[in-house]
């Protein structure tokens, strides 16, 4: 499998990693090359399933982390391995840390727990690149604020969540500076278009 391939995108629900993700597939497709777009939790008929239910039912923190993980080995068992084993680029929007964001810094969760489920479910399998749209808690409630719509049982979460979340995704960041890549995401989406063009052309020439 080109792991190599496989490149992630992280970040809060307002930091505009759905419209930059969605640039990335065009700019890939324009030169020719194969991609695959997926999302987590999700990616799958079970994943999908499993994702209405993380995104609107309550339950323990510890039963959330193990249905993330459990869409997680679905998703790359029938979709993210098979499309690498193909030489397909894979542009996953979240993947594992966003659990050791959302569930470890917001939940508060034993990172080694989630370390253990990462490696008994991925089994080595890392992304080449991952790009994380950071920005501040405020910037990103002001920007889900004004782009209305019904918010599922994450985007309720009070602004200290948020601010635990950032920090596990910020910490997550500075432990393995070789793979996550951080773009400043409180810029225009043209400015962080051009962080993201520039970090995108460097990695797959």
């Amino acid at each position: 499998m080109q792991t190599n391939r496989f490149i992630t995108f992280e970040g809060m629900d307002g930091a505009g990693k759905s419209t930059q993700i969605a640039r990335t597939v065009d700019w890939l497709r324009a030169r020719g090359q194969p991609v695959l777009l997926t999302r987590e939790p999700g990616g799958t008929p079970l994943g999908e399933s499993l994702r209405e239910l993380l995104l609107h039912e309550s339950m323990h923190p510890d039963t959330e982390a193990l249905l993330m993980f459990a869409a997680r080995r679905e998703h790359l068992a029938q979709v993210i391995e098979p499309a690498l084993a193909r030489g397909d680029w894979v542009l996953c929007d979240r993947f594992t840390d966003a659990s050791f964001a959302y569930q470890g810094g917001g939940r508060g969760m034993d990172g080694e727990r989630l370390q253990v489920l990462e490696t008994w479910v991925q089994r080595g399998l890392q992304p080449g690149l991952t790009l994380l749209f950071d920005l501040p808690c405020d910037v990103a409630a002001q920007r889900l604020a004004a782009s209305g719509g019904e918010r599922d049982r994450f985007e309720r979460e009070q602004s200290d969540f948020f601010n635990r979340v950032r920090e596990g995704y910020r910490t997550r960041a500075a432990a393995d500076p070789a793979r996550i890549r951080v773009l400043d995401a409180a810029r225009t989406q043209a400015e962080v278009s051009i962080q993201l063009e520039e970090i995108i052309s460097s990695y797959c020439k």
